[in-house]
C-alpha cells in the first residue's frame, strides 16, 4: 500500500502460499473541457490507444484571464519557413519563431523593439504558477499550430467553454511572406492574414 515495490506493465508474480494483496497505481486521466494541471482546458486527448504516450497525450488551453489581444504575429514581409500546420507541431512552430525574432535585427516593422508583444513570444514567455499545497510553474506554453486552434475553435469554443471572445486568433503556421494563418472565432472561418494585423492570442500547452 505505501508503494515500496513496484511492478511495471506485463511483469509477472508469482503467488506464494500466503494472501498478498496488491494496489493499483492509477494515474489520472482528462476529458475534452476537463480543467487541466495548470487550470486551463482540455481541448484534445490524442486517441491512440495505448494510454500516456512517451512525449504527450493532452493538449490544454490556458485560462481566459491570460489571453492577449491587440497582437501582431510578427515578420511582416519577411518568411520565417519551417513551421507546420498539423496537430503537434505547435510547440516547433513557436521555438522557430521565437529564434527569429531572437536573431533578427530589422526593426523595420518593430520586430526588434517589440519582439516581446509578438504572439508566439507571448506564449513563448507565458509563466502560471498553481498552487496544489505548493506552487507549482507551468512554462511549457506555445501559441497553438492551425490544427490545434481549429480544435480549440471547435472543441472549447462552439461548446460554450473557455470565455473565447468573437475574433480573430492566431495560429503559430506561417503562410507566406505576408501572412500568417489565424481563425475567426465568431463564424469559423479561416484565414491567412496579414502578419503586421491585429489579434488575440490564447496559449496552450501539451502534456
Amino acid at each position: 500500500s505505501g508503494g515500496e515495490v513496484v511492478y511495471t506493465d506485463q511483469a509477472s508474480f508469482t503467488m506464494g502460499t500466503a494472501n498478498v494483496t496488491l494496489y493499483a497505481q492509477w494515474t489520472p486521466l482528462f476529458a475534452i473541457g476537463d480543467i487541466g494541471p495548470a487550470e486551463g482546458l482540455i481541448f484534445y486527448v490524442k486517441e491512440d490507444g495505448y494510454g500516456y504516450t512517451s512525449d504527450w497525450m493532452y493538449l490544454e488551453a490556458a485560462p481566459a484571464s491570460t489571453e492577449w489581444a491587440l497582437t501582431e504575429w510578427g515578420s511582416f514581409q519577411s518568411l520565417i519557413g519551417g513551421t507546420g500546420t498539423a496537430i503537434g507541431t505547435g510547440q516547433s512552430n513557436t521555438t522557430t519563431i521565437v529564434n527569429w525574432l531572437d536573431s533578427n535585427t530589422d526593426d523595420t516593422y518593430g520586430d526588434v523593439t517589440e519582439k516581446d508583444n509578438r504572439a508566439a513570444y507571448l506564449c513563448n514567455e507565458l509563466l502560471l504558477s498553481v498552487y496544489r499545497d505548493f506552487l507549482i510553474p507551468f512554462d511549457d506554453w506555445f501559441l497553438p499550430s492551425k490544427d490545434e486552434l481549429n480544435l480549440m475553435y471547435t472543441n472549447l469554443k462552439l461548446a460554450g467553454l473557455g470565455d473565447f471572445a468573437d475574433g480573430y486568433y492566431w495560429s503559430s503556421s506561417e503562410d507566406n511572406a505576408y501572412n500568417a494563418w489565424l481563425r475567426d472565432f465568431y463564424d469559423g472561418n479561416k484565414y491567412g492574414r496579414n502578419k503586421n494585423n491585429n489579434g488575440r492570442v490564447r496559449a496552450v500547452r501539451s502534456f
